[in-house]
């Protein structure tokens, strides 16, 4: 019903920068909130950031002061701007998106960062 597109994943060296990309398209009702994900192996999977249709953002302490999530909600499309990226960064990253009473995810794009 509701598919998820992801681009920008890649390998980047330590310090470097990404911004990562998903637009959401289908049968969509509503849009309550999008966020990213990620996964490491041998982890769970965590919240990085998340954004609301209204534009209010929470981004995991983590990462805080280094990613920045943002949307167009004209485009259905939410966006990651990852900045210092650390080797620790080094994950799955999963687009979600949630409507009411529904919570879709994308496939995930690597990313990995490494000298």
């Amino acid at each position: 019903q509701v598919q998820l597109v992801e681009s920008g994943g890649d390998l980047v060296q330590p310090g470097g920068s990404l911004r990562l990309s998903c637009a959401a398209s289908g049968s969509i009702l509503q849009i309550n909130t999008m966020g990213w994900y990620r996964q490491a192996p041998g982890k769970q999977r965590e919240l990085v950031a998340v954004i609301t249709s209204g534009g209010i953002t929470h981004v995991a302490d983590s990462v805080k002061g280094r990613f920045t999530i943002s949307g167009d909600n004209g485009k259905n499309t939410v966006y990651l701007q990852m900045n210092s990226l650390k080797p620790e960064d080094t994950a799955v990253y999963y687009c979600n998106l949630a409507m009411p009473g529904r919570i879709y995810w994308g496939q995930g794009t690597q990313v990995t960062v490494s000298s």
